[in-house]
C-alpha cells in the first residue's frame, strides 16, 4: 500500500478551488433560474385551470422520472440538433435549471396549498380574482414554508453539478479528474474532493439554518 502523498494535495488545491468557483456559479445561476421557473409552474399547477396544469404535470413527471444525466445529455447534445447551440457552461446551467424547476415547482405547489383555505375564501369575499389571490395572498405567505425545500434543492444542485464533468465543464469534480490523470494519485485527490464537498454542503446547511431562524 502506498503512502498518502501530501505534496499532491498542495498541487491540487488551486485547481479544485477554481473548480469550486465554477460549481458555485452554475449552482447559484441554476437555483435562481430554476426558482423562477418553479414558481411559474407551481402557480400554473394551482391556477384551477386543467389546461394550464396538465403541461406542468407532464414536465414534473418527466423531470422526476428520468436521470439527471439523461437530461444533461438531452440539453447539451440534442438541442444543437434543432439549432440551439450553447457552450458547456451554459448547457450545464440550462440542464440543471430544467431539473431544478421541476422539483421547485412541487415545492411551491405544496407551499401554496399548505396555506389555510380561509385565506382564499377571505380574498374571494372582497372581490379578488384567482390570480390576485395567488400573487398577493398565497404566494407571499408561502415563502417561509418553502425555504427549507429551496435550501435542500440548492444542496442537491451543488452535488448534482458533479455530473456536468461529462460535458467537460471544469467544475470541481472535473478539475479533480484532470489532476488525477496527471499525477496518478486518485485516493488523495478524491479524498480532498470529498472534503471540499463536505465543507461546502455544511456551510450551506448552516446558512440555511441561520436564514430560517431569522425569518421565523
Amino acid at each position: 500500500m502506498t503512502d498518502f502523498d501530501t505534496s499532491v494535495i498542495l498541487y491540487a488545491l488551486p485547481y479544485l478551488l477554481r473548480g469550486i468557483v465554477v460549481t458555485l456559479e452554475i449552482s447559484v445561476l441554476a437555483l435562481i433560474a430554476g426558482t423562477v421557473l418553479g414558481i411559474a409552474c407551481g402557480l400554473l399547477s394551482v391556477s384551477g385551470s386543467r389546461w394550464l396544469a396538465w403541461p406542468v404535470t407532464a414536465y414534473v413527471y418527466f423531470v422526476r422520472g428520468t436521470p439527471v444525466l439523461v437530461q444533461i445529455f438531452l440539453v447539451y447534445f440534442a438541442l444543437p440538433g434543432i439549432g440551439i447551440e450553447m457552450t458547456p457552461f451554459w448547457g450545464g446551467v440550462v440542464a440543471l435549471t430544467f431539473n431544478a424547476g421541476g422539483y421547485i415547482s412541487e415545492i411551491m405547489r405544496a407551499g401554496i396549498q399548505s396555506i389555510d383555505e380561509g385565506q382564499s375564501e377571505a380574498a374571494k369575499s372582497i372581490g379578488m380574482r384567482r390570480h390576485q389571490t395567488l400573487f398577493h395572498v398565497l404566494l407571499p405567505q408561502s415563502w417561509k414554508r418553502v425555504l427549507p425545500g429551496l435550501t435542500n434543492e440548492m444542496i442537491t444542485l451543488v452535488k448534482t453539478s458533479s455530473l456536468l464533468s461529462v460535458i467537460s465543464i471544469f467544475e470541481v469534480t472535473r478539475s479533480a479528474q484532470v489532476v488525477i490523470a496527471e499525477k496518478f494519485t486518485p485516493f488523495e485527490i478524491y479524498a480532498l474532493l470529498a472534503l471540499f464537498y463536505l465543507v461546502l454542503i455544511s456551510l450551506l446547511a448552516q446558512l440555511s439554518t441561520y436564514v430560517e431562524r431569522k425569518l421565523a
